[in-house]
């Protein structure tokens, strides 16, 4: 019986610094994931590349992008890149940690800081094979980067319990802590909607599933998560209610 032969990402990695961008292709080439690796050094240059990859059949699953690159830079280009019929997936490369927030907007699939470290570089290519839907991999939770006594660490969605608003930012509140990041609330409303996540007031947006008790008292109502108290605004309450009923009905009939 002939084995299956299953064909590797093909990827294009683009940085305008030759000796980073051979560096990031000779770490992709080393992961037995990774079938074709293209390179580019600009932006122009990364999309004749993926246009002519397209012509050919052969499009490209994903793109390691540097970000500050002369002429086209990596975030304009990633946003070029969304307005694909099939857009590839972005995994941002770079030294700065200034564009944290334009990731996630664009929702790359990780964003790498230089130098390049390969366990790092690894796990972005498994997020790209699970989000491209390979076997063994299953559904990824989106994460966002925080910055850690000078270390970028990467919180994913499904740590979160709830998340409060403060100014322009958003305090990610998890079970063993809490992280404040620069990304507005009806942002993460918006990217995180699908992932169980409701906006109950409008400084707060909690992960449904990891609500405890919800009370109701002389028509003001507040849900508990862990022993926080949560208010929920009389706009959010019937909606609210109304989906943790049905939760506790499916539960039910299982």
């Amino acid at each position: 019986m002939k084995g299956v032969i299953v064909s590797g990402l093909r990827v294009l990695a683009v940085d305008d610094e030759q000796p980073a961008l051979e560096d990031v292709a000779y770490l992709l080439r080393a992961d037995p994931r990774i079938g074709d690796v293209l390179t580019a050094r600009d932006g122009a240059a990364a999309l004749r590349l993926l246009d002519r990859a397209i012509a050919d059949g052969k499009p490209v699953d994903a793109v390691f992008l540097d970000i500050r690159m002369r002429g086209l830079d990596g975030v304009v280009l990633g946003r070029l890149l969304t307005q694909f019929t099939r857009p590839p997936k972005i995994v941002f490369v770079t030294a700065y940690e200034d564009h944290a927030v334009d990731a996630f907007e664009l929702k790359a699939e990780d964003y790498l800081l230089k130098p390049v470290r390969p366990e790092r570089l690894a796990e972005a290519i498994r997020r790209v094979c699970g989000s491209r839907g390979d076997p063994g991999d299953g559904p990824q939770a989106d994460t966002i980067p925080v910055e850690l006594g000078g270390v970028t660490r990467f919180v994913a969605s499904t740590e979160v319990r709830y998340v409060e608003a403060q100014g322009d930012y958003a305090r990610l509140h998890t079970a063993t802590g809490s992280h404040l990041v620069r990304i507005p609330l009806a942002t993460l409303e918006e990217r995180w909607a699908s992932a169980g996540f409701l906006r109950v007031h409008r400084s707060h947006l909690v992960a449904v599933k990891h609500i405890d008790e919800l009370h109701i008292d002389s028509g003001k109502c507040v849900v508990r998560v862990g022993d926080t108290e949560i208010p929920v605004s009389r706009r959010h309450t019937r909606e609210l209610r109304d989906l943790l009923v049905r939760r506790a009905r499916r539960g039910q009939t299982r």
